[in-house]
């Protein structure tokens, strides 16, 4: 009899400047396995004046004992 294995899902919060960096950064973690999770997000900073974006994503993660001090962008 194999042993079933424990997902986890495993959710990260991506924000940054409105720019080419922050969809770099979403699809770096989309070509790593991770899913968008909902809707994009986009606020505006007045004392910086710039647009903020941010973008929930999510993965499921086999056999992964969670911790506060693991490093989620690692999963």
């Amino acid at each position: 009899m194999s042993k079933k294995k424990k997902l986890t899902i495993v959710y990260r919060y991506l924000t940054g400047p409105d720019d080419a960096t922050f969809c770099h950064r979403v699809t770096e973690a989309l070509s790593n396995g991770w899913t968008l999770y909902g809707s994009p997000t986009l606020t505006f900073d007045p004392s910086q004046n710039r647009l903020t974006c941010g973008q929930a994503i999510i993965k499921q993660a086999e056999d992964f004992d969670y911790s506060p001090q693991k490093k989620l962008s690692e999963v």
